[in-house]
């Protein structure tokens, strides 16, 4: 733990606790049903590798050196927390040498790492009910949860939360997980198939983190001003700020340049993993038109007010639009080019789209694809 005159900067252990504590109970489901669950979506990861990248044109047989762990709800908590505290090192290495000497150091002193680790394991508890599986790109490995060599990630499917959704949905089972998993087998192929990409994103990542104003103060300040205008405290707040989420609102200039750069590599990642999973699906999905359909009426939905609340705070919405935005993407470039032609995405962080691209895939095509050929 990143601590200063014994006061730790978050309290890691505490975030855990917190969360596993508050945490809802996934849905009941015998010893039996729940050995049976983890086994299928096993074997499901299993035959995803080879749809996935026959469909994608991306890696080989030999190219995936990272474990998939089918995990509950606090084991999801812990793997997330181990992955925060390995990205977010520089930046509380950094905030340590500046609290000493922060007017706001004895403050944040006395405020202390305890808060910060309840406050991160409620979002966690939050989260960890609505993730269906996850690949963690920065993911260290620890005794009971492995990761991939040379600092490859994990890939992660959360039982709980697919048997909960395929019941809500009321869909078949057998082609649900199937479907899940193709979805995050596409992010697991992406990260294996394109050595670069990592380093990229978490070059990226420190960037962003690098801009922060770590003067607590300041910092203090910033977060006061973005919840008063996601409260309203600021009748023209939504107009003026796009809609951006309490993580936006919080930015320097600098650091809304980066998250731009983040914001179309997000885009893209998820859009090619939606637009895989459907395009894989009717093959070996045979209800993949029935998940599909059910699926994207459960997120229009919604839930209740303080669900909503909270997913515009964590940006939440904006990754759904990553979803949309991105797959539009991926399946007009394909239109244009074919799959060898949008592969060539995976060249270089050069041939990344921007997001300006995102929204104008004939842009991207131009750009990469004449400069090619020129």
């Amino acid at each position: 733990m990143t601590s200063i005159g014994g006061a730790e900067m978050v309290d890691w252990n505490l975030a855990v606790a917190t969360a596993t504590r508050l945490v809802r109970p996934g849905p009941e489901v015998s010893r039996d049903e729940a050995r049976a669950v983890v086994a299928e979506l096993r074997r499901h990861a299993k035959a995803s590798e080879e749809h996935v990248r026959g469909f994608t044109r991306m890696g080989t047989e030999d190219t995936h050196d990272t474990p998939v762990l089918v995990v509950d709800r606090p084991g999801w908590v812990r793997a997330n927390v181990a992955g925060f505290r390995e990205i977010l090192k520089p930046l509380l290495g950094k905030m340590q040498e500046r609290r000493g000497s922060s007017p706001g150091g004895a403050m944040l002193g006395a405020v202390g790492g305890k808060v910060t680790g309840v406050e991160l394991g409620m979002l966690l508890s939050f989260l960890a009910s609505r993730v269906l599986g996850q690949y963690e790109t920065f993911a260290p490995a620890t005794r009971e949860l492995p990761a991939g060599e040379n600092g490859g990630g994990r890939l992660l499917l959360v039982a709980p939360n697919i048997v909960h959704v395929e019941r809500e949905l009321d869909v078949q089972p057998h082609d649900f997980r199937l479907w899940v998993c193709l979805h995050e087998e596409t992010h697991r192929t992406q990260f294996s198939a394109v050595p670069w990409l990592r380093d990229h994103l978490e070059g990226e990542i420190q960037s962003f983190l690098g801009e922060t104003d770590v003067d607590p103060m300041t910092v203090l300040e910033r977060v006061r001003e973005a919840v008063q205008s996601l409260a309203g405290g600021r009748p023209e707040a939504e107009e003026d700020d796009g809609g951006r989420s309490f993580v936006e609102l919080v930015q320097t200039p600098a650091q809304r340049e980066v998250l731009g750069r983040l914001t179309a590599a997000m885009s893209l990642l998820e859009g090619h993993a939606d637009f895989v999973m459907d395009g894989v699906g009717p093959a070996v999905v045979p209800s993949v038109a029935e998940i599909r359909e059910k699926f994207q009426q459960r997120r229009a939905k919604g839930a209740s007010r303080l669900d909503m609340a909270l997913r515009k705070l964590l940006g939440l919405d904006a990754k759904l639009r990553q979803y949309r935005e991105g797959e539009r993407f991926v399946r007009a470039v394909v239109e244009q080019v074919g799959m060898d032609g949008f592969n060539r995405v995976w060249t270089s962080p050069n041939t990344l789209p921007t997001k300006a691209e995102i929204a104008k895939p004939a842009d991207w095509v131009a750009r990469v694809h004449r400069k090619a050929e020129s």
